[in-house]
């Protein structure tokens, strides 16, 4: 469906406004807000400013981003509750704010980058599971 309202090529004030929306209503979601709370606390506009960078960086690909995702999130104790969440609220958002080309490209990217984050965080469908590595006691081995 054609919004013709809305934006359908990306830029960086369509990504300036995804991100101001998305974390406006990230803080006042019940299950995530604490979790970025907790971890972001009164630096939100640099954390947001990183977002823009981060967005800006993944859809542009201005270069912008610099930090370690994976490792930023680590000790967060996310579950694939959570990252179903986050895509529900983003997918939200992006749809109210964009149409086309732009919103089907931040929606397929967001997707990624959890699927991402879940491997890397070793939870959801797609974790490992490996057996526990078995000690060795053979001197030669």
């Amino acid at each position: 469906m054609r919004h013709p309202h809305l934006p359908e090529a990306l830029s960086e004030a369509l990504i300036q406004q995804l991100v101001q929306t998305f974390y406006a209503r990230i803080r006042q979601d019940l299950i995530l807000g604490p979790i970025f709370e907790s971890r972001v606390g009164h630096r939100w506009d640099e954390h947001l400013a990183n977002m823009v960078d981060f967005w800006s960086s993944v859809t542009m690909m201005s270069g912008r981003y610099h930090g370690k995702p994976h490792v930023a999130h680590q000790t967060l104790g996310l579950t694939p509750d959570h990252f179903k969440r986050w895509l529900a609220l983003f997918e939200a958002c992006v749809s109210e704010i964009c149409a086309g080309h732009a919103a089907a490209f931040f929606v397929d990217r967001a997707h990624r980058i959890a699927d991402s984050l879940q491997i890397g965080l070793n939870i959801g469908p797609d974790a490992l599971h490996l057996p526990a590595r078995k000690e060795t006691s053979d001197a030669s081995a």
